[in-house]
């Protein structure tokens, strides 16, 4: 598994439109899941460790926040027939079994993953209600283990934005496995 980290996006960037559906055939668009001050978008999928080890901080994130106003959208970009822990009949297990709220998209092209310029499993963006990039970076600032956690970059950009501050420009790259190209 090549690791990799997310690439630089200007902030002000806006959302790519898309049209995605879930492993169940329902489909969503971009427009339409967006909470009323903003969109976390989660590139993520079920087989690499960073994205497993931070499933569960994700999960709960996007609780707080919806709560806020802000609604979360996981997309799975490797449906790739090398990767079958990837696949759509895979992603509802996990749905089932780690309890996602929100919507988990497939990603069968994987032009959504390309408009955004996504790298690796997670790769985050969190777009304003006006669809412009606030925030492109990691979860938080330990990957392997929650409770060595310090500091919550992602948490406080979606604080921020919720309550109007602004948010710091100073972003760190996420990293974890390269999307699994076809």
């Amino acid at each position: 598994m090549a690791l990799l980290e997310s690439i630089d996006i200007p902030l002000g960037t806006g959302m790519p439109p898309f049209e995605l559906k879930d492993p169940n055939g329902k489909t969503y668009k971009g427009n339409d899941v967006y909470g009323k001050k903003g969109l976390l978008v989660a590139f993520t999928c079920n087989h690499c460790p960073y994205a497993i080890a931070i499933w569960p901080r994700l999960i709960k994130l996007a609780r707080h926040a919806h709560e806020l106003g802000i609604n979360t959208v996981a997309i799975n970009p490797n449906i790739h027939p090398d990767y079958p822990e990837d696949a759509p009949e895979k992603m509802k297990n996990k749905i089932r079994e780690w309890g996602i709220s929100f919507p988990y998209l497939v990603d069968e092209t994987q032009r959504v993953a390309e408009a955004f310029k996504a790298q690796c499993t997670p790769d985050l963006y969190l777009f304003n209600e006006r669809k412009e990039l606030v925030y492109h970076g990691r979860l938080d600032d330990n990957w392997q283990d929650e409770k060595k956690v310090k500091r919550e970059e992602l948490k406080e950009a979606i604080d921020h934005l919720a309550s109007g501050k602004s948010i710091s420009k100073d972003q760190k790259h996420s990293m974890g496995c390269s999307i699994k190209w076809r």
